[in-house]
């Protein structure tokens, strides 16, 4: 199944910010990610219900959706490396809280 992959502007302006050659690393592996290919991970705990995409020393999270019986891949975040969950889980809380 072809998924459909959705970036926030949080994703595109970091891709945008990268020097050329990780950005189109980091652009093909969200090609990838539309025919599942890519080091895609669940993650556990606090941030049960989403996955990672890993390109190199960057990272991608994302949520599979279902929408009008198409797959979505959100893209809300991405970032260097390890870095990358515990910024999410603090956007997370605080979007929370709000």
């Amino acid at each position: 199944m072809k998924t459909t992959v959705e970036l926030s502007e949080q994703v595109l302006n970091f891709v945008r910010s990268l020097a050329p050659e990780p950005r189109r690393s980091l652009r093909v592996g969200l090609r990838d990610l539309e025919q599942d290919r890519g080091d895609i991970k669940q993650l556990e705990g606090e941030l049960s219900g989403w996955c990672r995409l890993r390109v190199k020393s960057y990272r991608v999270i994302f949520r599979y959706e279902m929408e009008e019986s198409q797959r979505v891949a959100r893209c809300v975040f991405a970032e260097r490396g390890a870095l990358v969950y515990e910024l999410f889980a603090e956007t997370i809380r605080h979007l929370l809280k709000e």
